[in-house]
């Protein structure tokens, strides 16, 4: 397996982003959206335009029987920043002695720190799968769960996993790759398009989705004003 670049890692947050402008859209009604991180604002259904798309193209390699479950796109970055403290205090007296550089680092693994976030950009995607009556499927280890809590199997190319959840990891992998997304290698569920993330793995150069603010309106998107 290949060295994994870190959310933590400075080189992510030297990508620079040139701002495409890109609204973001509801994904309801076009995929199949989980409700266990459901917000009041619909924050969590939404995603940039362009990564939805890619999302549906890739939907359409899975097998007969399968579909995408999104699980959270959007995030505020309030609460990405609240979800990064909060995992940085739980690590905290796990690892007496730590380094803050290497606190930052383990956390890293499981929620970005708040300046290299896909999340907040809308170009990153908490992702699993499900049948087509919507009965979400094993992919090994419960999505979001944190390597203390699965022992290391939230790795996409964990060890030790039984063969139908590896299976299904490579068949999750094949479909988002060739529609143009990347993954985050210790979390199987993460990918993202167009952030700072997806530049650096992608060797784009640049990021075209940035932090974006919103405006709430019963849960549909509509671009801040001054924005286009």
């Amino acid at each position: 397996m290949k060295q994994i670049t870190l959310m933590s890692d400075p080189r992510v947050a030297a990508v620079p982003v040139a701002e495409c402008g890109e609204e973001l859209v509801d994904c309801r009604g076009v995929l199949r959206v989980d409700e266990r991180r459901s917000d009041a604002a619909g924050d969590w259904a939404h995603l940039r335009a362009g990564a939805l798309e890619r999302l549906v193209r890739a939907e359409r390699l899975l097998p007969t029987g399968l579909r995408w479950l999104l699980v959270e796109g959007y995030r505020p970055p309030a609460l990405q920043r609240s979800i990064f403290d909060g995992y940085l205090a739980t690590l905290r007296p796990l690892r007496p002695g730590a380094t803050e550089e290497d606190l930052r680092s383990a956390a890293a693994r499981w929620v970005a720190p708040l300046e290299t976030a896909g999340h907040v950009a809308g170009a990153a995607v908490d992702l699993t799968m499900c049948t087509d009556s919507g009965a979400e499927i094993d992919m090994g280890c419960p999505e979001a769960a944190t390597p203390e809590e699965s022992d290391g199997a939230c790795c996409t190319e964990a060890a030790g996993l039984p063969e139908r959840a590896r299976h299904l990891r490579t068949v999750m992998t094949g479909a988002l790759r060739s529609a143009g997304l990347v993954n985050y290698p210790t979390e199987w569920w993460h990918w993202s398009f167009g952030d700072r993330y997806w530049a650096l793995e992608a060797g784009a150069g640049q990021a075209f989705y940035g932090p974006r603010g919103r405006c709430r309106t019963g849960g549909v998107a509509r671009p801040v004003p001054g924005e286009r």
